[in-house]
């Protein structure tokens, strides 16, 4: 090709020009955009590109959705760098670069939405995990419309990505409900047996009465301050009466949505019916709304009711964390086995949540974002063996190691990770909730380190049917390892767990300015 036809782009004018441009963009359009925003839109022209395409070209609706959720990753890595350089002020190069202001002189500008510490951990997650989910879609089987089925992606990371960057309590309730809505049809039409129905109806009518109970807590308060914008609400002084009575309206739709002990029923009948990309999600992102939910609103806007009411959400979890883990033990289904497992994990990050320590609420949104990783692996390679051989239950399964030893290698890892072994993700989270437990209840704390030894348990179990033993060719009788799209989503899961189990600075200085901005300590 001829150079020269590029030539006209090195004159000097067009150099000057391109300067001036970058100025201008500086000044008026990096220090005045609202990333999340530029998210939001990019997400929905997305949507409109998967409705745009016929059902039968399927690549074509993959390779699209794949690019628009590596686009909204690279915006979310934009977005927490611009709000670090622009909500916080750091115009003082002299200094780090970091956040300096409170969150409530970001919350109360009038714009519904914005982006904090807190948000950002999540918001991450968010856009992290969704590509891996269109990558799953290349590989794994559907019964039913493909585009269907993106589209519903879409519009969950949709409303996952302003869920977590609203500052309006009315704003957060109808998009935290809303994602009901597309989950509930990923169970009922893509689910992969026959009550799959009834397992999307448990999903919908459990989490849709605790919502309704928040909602009359909503209500209450908008009647009591005037207003659902969090900068308002912040600055409202509640008497402990009514910090008791919104928190307890609070907690059972969090609760429900954790899931804690005796709340979780729906959460393994959802898991084992719902299809593999439908598990990643549930485990990985729906049941953190719970978690986030606690920090932003419960914790920091009700500390009395929180004080209050810690001896008995201590309680419950305690014993979600040990009844989880009892009850993954006898399960003979691969899925039932992570889904318990993710009981009793979640169930811990509310224990490190009502600590009342720095260490045990850093720790629980650690093992939130560590958990959101792992258990999405782990879902998938359940997903791997039942795409294959159509069967979930561990009697059919062993000596896989001889014949597919790239994926059992794989697996190993995430079932050391499950299990909290040192240097993967899940410890450090584990180890500093405990030590948040530790200080505040020892009861509480030898109790729930029951948990390490029963997580050992199911999980080398677990590996031990599935990889060693001898072959039940009786039921399978060809074996297939890892194709290159399930290697490449399982091979890019494994690098940030064991990247957050040795290096876990980035997620606790993320912490800390949250727990300062949220005025909890």
């Amino acid at each position: 090709m001829d150079i020269t036809i590029f030539s006209g782009f090195w004159d000097a004018r067009y150099v000057d020009d391109f300067f001036v441009f970058s100025k201008w963009y500086i000044e008026n359009i990096r220090y005045h955009y609202r990333p999340e925003i530029a998210i939001i839109i990019v997400i929905i022209l997305g949507i409109f590109v998967a409705c745009a395409h016929s059902e039968y070209e399927r690549e074509t609706i993959l390779n699209y959705c794949l690019l628009i959720s590596f686009i909204a990753l690279y915006l979310g890595i934009e977005a927490v760098d611009f709000c670090c350089v622009h909500y916080y002020d750091a115009y003082d190069y002299n200094r780090p670069i970091w956040w300096t202001k409170n969150i409530l002189e970001i919350s109360s500008q009038n714009y519904p939405f914005f982006i904090d510490a807190l948000s950002s951990i999540f918001l991450l997650l968010t856009l992290f995990i969704f590509p891996f989910c269109f990558m799953a879609l290349k590989s794994l089987s559907l019964n039913h419309s493909l585009r269907g089925f993106s589209i519903a992606l879409l519009t969950m990371e949709l409303l996952l990505v302003i869920t977590f960057t609203t500052d309006d309590l009315l704003y957060f309730y109808v998009f935290f409900e809303s994602l009901l809505i597309p989950m509930f049809i990923l169970i009922g039409v893509w689910g992969a047996r026959a009550r799959k129905i009834k397992a999307s109806y448990y999903f919908f009518l459990y989490t849709l009465f605790g919502s309704l109970i928040m909602l009359f807590g909503l209500i209450y308060l908008y009647a009591c301050v005037g207003s659902t914008k969090y900068a308002s609400i912040s600055c409202f002084s509640f008497d402990a009466d009514q910090q008791k009575l919104i928190w307890i309206c609070f907690f059972l739709a969090f609760a429900v949505k954790m899931p804690m002990f005796p709340l979780h029923i729906w959460l393994p009948e959802a898991h084992v019916e719902a299809p593999t990309i439908g598990s990643m999600l549930l485990a990985s992102l729906l049941l953190k709304l719970g978690g986030y939910g606690f920090i932003r609103f419960s914790i920091s806007l009700f500390p009395a009711g929180s004080a209050y009411f810690s001896p008995l959400v201590l309680t419950m979890a305690v014993l979600g964390v040990v009844y989880g883990s009892l009850s993954t033990i006898r399960q003979v289904d691969m899925k039932r086995v992570v889904a318990y497992s993710s009981v009793a994990h979640m169930n811990l990050v509310v224990l490190g949540l009502f600590s009342n320590t720095t260490f045990g609420i850093s720790g629980a949104v650690y093992l939130m974002v560590a958990h959101g990783v792992v258990s999405t692996a782990l879902f998938f390679c359940v997903g791997v063996l039942y795409d294959r051989y159509h069967t979930r239950l561990l009697r059919y399964y062993g000596g896989l190691v001889t014949v597919m030893p790239l994926f059992c290698s794989i697996f190993f890892i995430f079932t050391l990770a499950n299990m909290s072994f040192p240097g993967t993700s899940n410890f450090i989270g584990e180890f500093f909730v405990f030590l948040g437990i530790f200080s505040t209840n020892t009861v509480v704390f030898v109790l729930s380190a029951t948990s390490i030894v029963f997580s050992a348990i199911y999980s080398v179990w677990l590996y031990n049917r599935i990889a060693f033993g001898t072959l039940k060719t009786k039921y399978i009788q060809r074996f297939t390892d890892l194709t290159l799209d399930e290697f490449s989503v399982l091979f890019w899961l494994l690098i940030p767990m064991l990247f957050l189990g040795l290096n876990g600075k980035i997620v606790f200085v993320f912490t800390d300015f949250a727990l300062r901005d949220l005025l909890i300590f």
